[in-house]
């Protein structure tokens, strides 16, 4: 039993288990981030097929914030402290 526990003492199951929930996590903040940047960053009458120049800057700006704000939550909630 002892072979198969790794150094934090977890097993593989929940090594697996941690990673699963961090990949669901991940997708879920992608998918977050591109329905938000979307919505805010590009006009709903589709005139070209691409992206202008005024999208795409929204677009950095819009997933810049979001993973800075991200990070600072994730901040804030690992180390207890109260939001400023």
């Amino acid at each position: 039993m002892a072979a198969n526990m790794s150094p934090a003492g977890l097993d593989k199951e929940q090594i697996f288990g941690i990673a699963e929930k961090e990949m669901e996590y991940r997708v879920e903040l992608f998918n977050n981030i591109t329905h938000t940047c979307f919505n805010k960053c590009v006009d709903n009458r589709y005139k070209e097929s691409e992206l202008n120049m005024g999208e795409n800057g929204c677009i950095d700006r819009c997933v810049s914030k979001y993973w800075q704000v991200t990070n600072l939550i994730g901040q804030l909630l690992g180390s207890g402290k109260p939001p400023m």
